[in-house]
């Protein structure tokens, strides 16, 4: 089967050509969210930096000399990248085996792009979960809360100060809420 380029390819020929606004557009885009992904996975700024300029010359190389197209967005795509740079570079300093050799992080296979999309599915799975979430009142919000944290319903139904039976029965209802609220978003969508 053969996949469509995906219209994001317009970030690799941009990169390729050393097209200012496309690069500024990616820093953008990507830069805070890998900065963020990297400090909180024990990193600092500086290998953030790092990390995010050797993904970008990776994805150069490959776009340059190996014609790479993209069949999946660019954001997750980088994203995907530059995680797995940081977690080859977290094994690394800490002596553990590297599982990854340098030529397997510049492989882009199908894998590659399948994750990517899976990353982008699940963001925006969060984003139509969060939006429903805050749509839903209060006392909701709170019995979900509780309940998602896997403590047993009897102690959320002592903390919330309500009977077991209470608790059972509304968070029902709260979640069949949470579900058709999910769903009008994804219609409207």
């Amino acid at each position: 089967m053969v996949k469509k380029t995906h219209a994001d390819q317009r970030y690799i020929i941009g990169l390729v050509n050393n097209d200012t606004a496309v690069i500024n557009e990616i820093y953008t885009r990507c830069a805070g969210k890998i900065k963020s992904w990297i400090v909180f996975n024990n990193g600092t700024a500086d290998d953030a930096a790092d990390v995010f300029q050797e993904a970008l010359m990776d994805v150069y190389r490959q776009g340059k000399y190996k014609s790479l197209e993209l069949s999946c967005p660019f954001e997750p795509f980088l994203l995907l990248i530059c995680k797995r740079k940081w977690l080859n570079e977290i094994k690394k300093k800490s002596i553990l085996p590297v599982t990854n050799q340098e030529e397997d992080l510049l492989h882009i296979g199908e894998d590659t792009f399948a994750h990517a999309d899976e990353l982008e599915n699940q963001a925006q799975q969060s984003k139509i979960f969060l939006e429903a979430f805050g749509k839903l009142g209060e006392r909701c919000k709170e019995i979900i809360t509780w309940s998602m944290k896997g403590e047993a319903q009897e102690k959320v139904a002592e903390a919330l100060g309500v009977t077991y039976g209470y608790l059972r029965k509304k968070k029902s209802e709260c979640m069949a809420s949470l579900m058709k609220m999910v769903q009008l978003i994804k219609i409207a969508e």
